[in-house]
């Protein structure tokens, strides 16, 4: 299993780990709050993140924030249930939080293949002002097509060269709501995007996953393309339309970690040559039951001289014990760690008295308790 599979990760909780609150409509005044966020930005040497002017370093310690406990995505409630957002984010604060990670469908801020949405990207700039009043920073992804049954026809109808100008007209209105903010950590293109191996594909989406989709083809034919060339073009072409809007926000890809089912391969999308516009490195690790060295040895595939996130990290194929160790033994390489919340407390979870409830309890008290300190 590869992505953030939300969802099918509450369900599958159980089996796999058995072995071992006022709401507020708006937020506070921001004037009521501490100093504003600074900026974020990679150190002098590449080796790590800073904040504002000042060599202060700051590791992230975050969670992705990409559906409720129902399953619905962030733009399918975020209108009618704003409140609920602002309460989760409260939540995740704290938590011990500084960075959400949320997922962008594209379906929802695009409404023809020219025209953005704007009453999307106005609840967007909603949500950036929320993370600056409670002091989260915020790692966009975007571009999702997470539920196949929204992705309108027109977008799946495109070629590749036209979908890629989608994409780019895209990141260009979320660049453009965003630029002034302090509070955006970074853009990262897409959650998991792969190629097209030997054979031509007939679907952009890869897999399901309890009805969502998480994986994303960039190209159905590599066309007599290498691998190399179509993620370098891909990535080149994203980049250069955030920089021509946004030339301060750092940006990123959240990748699979192929060196860590097939040992020895090479990242793609981090290779020199085709992630050289890319500001870090973003990598999703699921540690696995007994092979702590083997996942670290895959882990260390991702030091490209970079800063490393792991983007996605959760117990989902070992013990809190074994995930602890994981964390503990990455810190020589990595600089953030980004788990998940689902809009429930510890208490919540406690309270609904069930295995799955008392393992998510277990996971978010750890996670508060050993947040970094800046």
């Amino acid at each position: 299993m590869t992505r953030s599979a939300a969802f099918a990760v509450f369900l599958m909780l159980a089996s796999c780990l058995a072995s071992q609150n006022v709401r507020s409509a708006e937020p506070a005044s921001p004037a009521k709050q501490a100093p504003p966020l600074e900026w974020v930005r990679v150190s002098d040497d590449n080796s790590h993140f800073v904040v504002g002017d000042s060599d202060e370093r700051i590791v992230f310690w975050g969670v992705n924030y990409d559906h409720d406990g129902e399953g619905r995505l962030l733009e399918d409630y975020w209108n009618e249930q704003w409140e609920t957002v602002v309460e989760d984010f409260r939540e995740i604060k704290a938590l011990g939080a500084n960075v959400v990670r949320v997922h962008l469908q594209l379906a929802k801020f695009m409404e023809t293949a020219e025209q953005p949405n704007q009453a999307s990207l106005d609840r967007l700039q909603k949500l950036v002002e929320l993370a600056e009043v409670t002091r989260l920073y915020l790692d966009l992804t975007g571009l999702g097509c997470y539920h196949k049954q929204d992705v309108p026809d027109w977008y799946d109808a495109l070629p590749e060269a036209e979908r890629w100008d989608v994409q780019e007209r895209f990141w260009q209105a979320i660049a453009k709501t965003c630029r002034r903010s302090p509070a955006i950590f970074c853009y990262d293109l897409m959650n998991e995007p792969i190629l097209a191996g030997k054979n031509k594909e007939t679907d952009w989406l890869a897999g399901e996953l309890e009805g969502k989709h998480f994986v994303q083809r960039i190209c159905l034919d590599l066309a007599g393309r290498t691998r190399e060339e179509v993620a370098k073009a891909w990535v080149k072409k994203l980049t250069a339309a955030i920089r021509q809007i946004d030339k301060r926000h750092l940006i990123t890809v959240g990748v699979i970690p192929w060196a860590q089912v097939f040992k020895g391969a090479k990242p793609l999308f981090y290779a020199p040559d085709v992630g050289e516009p890319l500001d870090f490195v973003s990598a999703h690790f699921y540690p696995r039951k007994g092979k702590l060295e083997d996942d670290l040895a895959a882990l260390s595939a991702y030091n490209v001289g970079k800063p490393l996130v792991i983007e996605e990290i959760f117990p989902l194929k070992c013990s809190l014990e074994e995930a602890e160790a994981f964390i503990d033994a990455s810190q020589r390489h990595a600089d953030g760690w980004i788990s998940f919340y689902w809009g429930k407390t510890i208490d919540e979870h406690k309270q609904a008295g069930t295995l799955q409830g008392a393992i998510l309890a277990e996971w978010l008290s750890w996670f508060r308790d050993h947040s970094p300190k800046r």
